[in-house]
């Protein structure tokens, strides 16, 4: 296993800018929609500026992450075409794994989506936009953070497909990325929805 790992970041060529731009803009994204949804959530600044709909707001979030996830799909796949292919992984059955992986991941991605809805997927939360109820169907019965984990299954099979050590590569840190977010985004979600508990319960009383 070490050997095969060693032979991937052998392969990489660090010295390319696009794979630099890759790396930001994965490392980017995560950080960015934490950032500024936690911010909204203390000001409601993008619920203010839309004049304080927090329903628009919500919207307006959502357009800017999808946004930026189109563009660092885009540079993803830009430094995976200048990167060396491993001639290793350039075989049939290793296509299979990656379009059966890549064929996964857009179930879960878009069944959460369809589950949640544009609010539940893009931090409606933070806007004061809560679910009456938790989410327990496809695909959050199988999976805790199926988009997560579905987007992660599409950065892996579109490296396998490219037989693209770059691509693992950068998969690989992508899901690191993802996982420190999640340290910080289900916590604080967590605390929103006892707050609004607590706040049903003195209600009650």
């Amino acid at each position: 296993m070490a050997e095969v790992i060693n032979s991937i970041i052998a392969s990489v060529n660090f010295s390319e800018r696009t794979f630099w731009i890759s790396f930001a803009s994965i490392t980017f994204n995560p950080l960015w929609w934490n950032i500024v949804a936690r911010y909204e959530y203390k000001t409601h600044f993008i619920t203010k500026l839309v004049g304080g709909n927090p329903y628009y707001g919500c919207y307006v979030l959502a357009l800017a992450i999808f946004s930026l996830g189109i563009l660092r799909d885009y540079l993803y796949k830009n430094a995976i075409e200048n990167q060396p292919v491993f001639s290793e992984l350039d075989t049939p059955i290793v296509k299979t794994i990656a379009s059966t992986l890549s064929t996964a991941g857009i179930v879960f991605v878009l069944s959460s989506m369809y589950a949640l809805g544009v609010t539940g997927t893009y931090l409606g939360d933070y806007f004061g936009i809560l679910m009456d109820a938790r989410v327990t169907s496809f695909p959050f019965n199988i999976l805790e953070d199926p988009m997560y984990y579905g987007s992660t299954m599409i950065f892996l099979g579109t490296a396998l497909w490219y037989a693209s050590p770059t691509g693992i590569l950068l998969t690989i840190w992508a899901f690191i990325c993802y996982l420190i977010a999640l340290r910080f985004e289900g916590p604080f979600t967590a605390s929103i929805y006892e707050k609004r508990d607590r706040e049903r319960k003195a209600k009650k009383h």
